[in-house]
């Protein structure tokens, strides 16, 4: 069975030569010019991948992606971006809205095709699939590969596949300061150059999912010049402090957002001058 991929791209020229070189290689395509189009196909096919462009009419490419990973039909299939915006705030910002990849033109069609297989391959649908179904666990975590759960403190906490890779990772090597070269190679399949920021992008996702403080991790460190460690503890007194942390962290956002609100505000309202007078 081929793996199915949706191409969300207005040029027509690039839809036709890349969707005639996806073909080639062995995979099922569909086509779309605008965000609309795209958004209705890829929630009525259910591809196994889409590749996206940015600059996009009617729905930009962010927005689309976000609506995207907001539906439960379409919140686990892999996105690739693919688009001449090549700045950094550009890829952080595709990260953010829920990208998995992110490739600027021009591209490298061999770069292309093995980033395609590396991002389904963490599908479980797809024939690419060949992943270690080992359960791990260590003090307050666990992971279940085979189905992409994620258990923390007793709780299920909802990872994205790209999320869930990155924490299996780094999972696997608990304690240790892990790399970002080999992050990048166990998690994302390559190792490009001047990429950390990608992965930057992926530990602050992991935090505000995991973490009592994101802003001040006590699990996900960062070991400066060097890499990142999880670091888990495995006494029966982790859950109570992570509840009071959790606990402490809820309160003071609360308190923040209140007195927020209560604040008078520090603008003022001015009569409209009238000429001559």
């Amino acid at each position: 069975m081929k793996s199915s991929i949706l191409f969300i791209e207005d040029d027509r020229d690039m839809r036709q030569l890349l969707a005639g070189s996806l073909k080639q290689a062995g995979f099922e395509v569909q086509l779309a010019e605008d965000g609309v189009k795209g958004q209705a196909l890829a929630l009525q096919s259910i591809p196994d991948l889409i590749i996206l462009d940015l600059m996009l009419p009617l729905v930009d490419g962010l927005t689309l992606c976000q609506r995207l990973r907001r539906d439960s039909r379409t919140a686990q299939v892999p996105i690739l971006m693919l688009t001449a915006l090549a700045g950094s705030k550009d890829k952080v910002s595709g990260f953010n809205s829920g990208a998995d990849d992110y490739l600027t033109k021009p591209f490298d069609l061999d770069e292309l095709l093995a980033r395609i297989k590396v991002l389904l391959r963490r599908s479980d649908h797809s024939p690419f699939s060949a992943r270690n179904t080992e359960i791990l666990s260590f003090g307050p975590l666990t992971l279940i590969p085979e189905r992409f759960e994620v258990i923390w403190f007793e709780k299920p906490v909802r990872l994205t596949h790209l999320e869930f890779e990155l924490l299996h990772c780094l999972l696997q090597r608990h304690g240790q300061t892990v790399a970002p070269s080999l992050i990048l190679k166990d998690v994302w399949g390559y190792e490009p150059d001047d990429d950390i920021e990608t992965i930057r992008v992926h530990i602050r996702h992991l935090r505000t999912k995991l973490e009592p403080n994101p802003r001040k991790p006590t699990y996900i460190k960062t070991v400066y010049g060097a890499g990142y460690c999880l670091e888990l503890p495995g006494d029966s007194a982790a859950m109570e402090r992570y509840r009071s942390e959790l606990a402490l962290t809820q309160e003071a956002d609360a308190e923040g957002a209140s007195n927020k609100e209560a604040a008078p505000s520090s603008g003022f309202s001015a009569s409209p001058t009238r000429p001559g007078g």
